[in-house]
């Protein structure tokens, strides 16, 4: 148990699905588990267990943002021995050719806050264009 997840320790499966939106938690887990047992309502943050074709998986919300999603996949990593999970949810875009309800299967994701422009390019804006990144000077050799 942790102050943010009222679970016990093998409430959770290895493998956890995380939507952002705990009612889509709720939705996933009323009508693709079978076995569902609540597990977590601290904060109406609702995560539930059950199986999927016969294996144990967890269906977890994570709430809207970073430091949301980066306190309960913490404490679902720290205290509660899961071994991976799967963000799953809706996501923006800056291209115009995508459509509501398009489907991607995505590997890596970036955001362009500020921290990560710092990070990444030593940009301290907003805003930060991946192909615009600053480039670093070469050295002249003598």
């Amino acid at each position: 148990m942790t102050a943010h997840i009222n679970a016990k320790k093998g409430d959770f499966a290895k493998t956890v699905l995380m939507p952002g939106d705990p009612l889509r938690a709720k939705f996933i887990a009323e009508n693709f588990l079978t076995d569902v047992k609540k597990v977590n309502s601290v904060r109406n943050m609702l995560m539930f267990t059950g199986k999927y074709n016969g294996k144990k998986i967890s269906i977890c919300g994570s709430g809207m943002g970073q430091p949301s999603i980066g306190i309960y996949s913490y404490e679902l990593f720290k205290f509660f021995d899961v071994e991976k999970i799967i963000r799953i949810g809706s996501a923006g875009s800056y291209k115009k050719d995508l459509d509501l309800y398009d489907v991607f299967l995505v590997t890596s994701a970036y955001s362009d806050s500020r921290e990560y422009n710092k990070a990444v390019s030593a940009n301290d804006s907003n805003v930060n264009e991946p192909s615009k990144k600053k480039k670093k000077k070469k050295k002249k050799k003598k």
